[in-house]
C-alpha cells in the first residue's frame, strides 16, 4: 500500500527589483549580486533620478535599490516624486554620509554603504524578503518621517546664485544646473529643456525662462535658446540663416531676426 505524497510546496512569487546609480560599476554590481538569488528578478535599470521615476510608474516593482546622492533628481527626490506611501519597498545605497546614515538608522531605513559588501547585501536583500513576505511588518509612516529628515541635510549644487533654474515638472520643483543644459525650444505654451541627452516638458513661454536664465544663454530663434558653452561651430545657411552645432552634434537652426545674437555666440559685430 502507497502512502500519498505531500503536495510540493508552491514556489515563492519572483521579486521585480529595479537597480538606481548614476554608476555603471555600480549598477553592474548590484546586478550581479541579485543574478544570484532565483527569487528576484531585475525588470530595470535607471542611471538618473528621473528615469528611475518612469520606470517606477511602469513596471510598479516590488523592490527598489536605489541611489540617495545622483545629480540633479537624488534618491529622496525620486521618493518625493513617486510618494512615500506608494513607493515600493527601498534599500538605500550611499557612499559615506553621516547624516544620512544617521536618518536611515533612527527610522529603521535598510541601507548598503558603498562599495557594496556580499554579506551586508545578503542581509538586506533578506529583511527586503521578509517585509514583502509578511514577515516583518512595514511601516509607510516611518518612511515618510526618514524622508523628512533627509531634506535639510541633502547636498546643495555648489552654483553661484541664479546659475539653477528651478523648474515644475509632475507637480514637482526641480533644480536643473543651467550649465548642464545643452539648449531650450517652445512647443505651444511648453519648453522642452534639452539636457544631457535627456529632455524635460515643463509648462511655461521661452520669454518667461531665458529671464530666470544666467548670461551665456543665447536666443537664436524665436523659439529655440542655446547655451553658448556648448555651441561648437555656426554654419551659414540660406537666407541669412545660421546652424547653430552644439558639441553632441546637435543642430539648431536660427531664424533670421536673430543674427546678431548668432554674430554674438562667434564674438563679432554684424557687418
Amino acid at each position: 500500500m502507497s502512502l500519498p505524497t505531500a503536495p510540493n510546496a508552491p514556489a515563492a512569487p519572483v521579486i521585480r527589483a529595479v537597480v538606481v546609480d548614476d554608476e555603471p560599476l555600480a549598477r553592474r554590481h548590484l546586478r550581479t549580486l541579485l543574478a544570484l538569488d532565483p527569487e528576484v528578478t531585475v525588470v530595470a535599470e535607471c542611471a538618473t533620478g528621473m528615469e528611475a521615476v518612469t520606470a517606477i510608474r511602469l513596471h510598479r516593482p516590488e523592490l527598489v535599490f536605489l541611489d540617495i546622492q545622483m545629480p540633479e533628481l537624488d534618491g529622496v527626490g525620486v521618493a518625493e516624486t513617486i510618494g512615500a506611501r506608494a513607493m515600493p519597498l527601498t534599500v538605500f545605497v550611499t557612499a559615506h554620509d553621516d547624516r544620512a546614515l544617521d536618518a536611515f538608522r533612527v527610522h529603521a531605513v535598510d541601507y548598503l554603504l558603498k562599495p557594496v559588501d556580499r554579506g551586508r547585501f545578503a542581509l538586506a536583500l533578506g529583511r527586503a524578503k521578509d517585509m514583502l513576505r509578511g514577515r516583518i511588518a512595514r511601516d509607510p509612516a516611518r518612511f515618510e518621517a526618514m524622508l523628512a529628515a533627509l531634506r535639510p541635510t541633502r547636498a546643495l549644487p555648489t552654483d553661484a546664485p541664479g546659475e539653477r533654474l528651478a523648474v515644475r515638472v509632475e507637480g514637482r520643483t526641480m533644480l536643473l544646473r543651467a550649465r548642464e543644459i545643452d539648449w531650450m525650444s517652445a512647443d505651444d505654451n511648453n519648453v522642452i529643456i534639452h539636457a544631457g541627452g535627456r529632455t524635460l516638458r515643463i509648462r511655461d513661454t521661452l520669454s518667461a525662462v531665458a529671464e530666470r536664465l544666467p548670461e551665456g544663454f543665447v536666443r537664436v530663434h524665436r523659439s529655440a535658446l542655446v547655451n553658448s558653452a556648448r555651441v561648437s561651430e555656426v554654419r551659414s545657411a540660406e537666407q541669412g540663416e545660421y546652424e547653430i552645432v552644439l558639441v553632441d552634434g546637435t543642430v539648431v537652426q536660427s531664424g533670421r531676426r536673430f543674427r546678431d545674437a548668432v554674430y554674438s555666440l562667434v564674438g563679432r559685430n554684424r557687418a
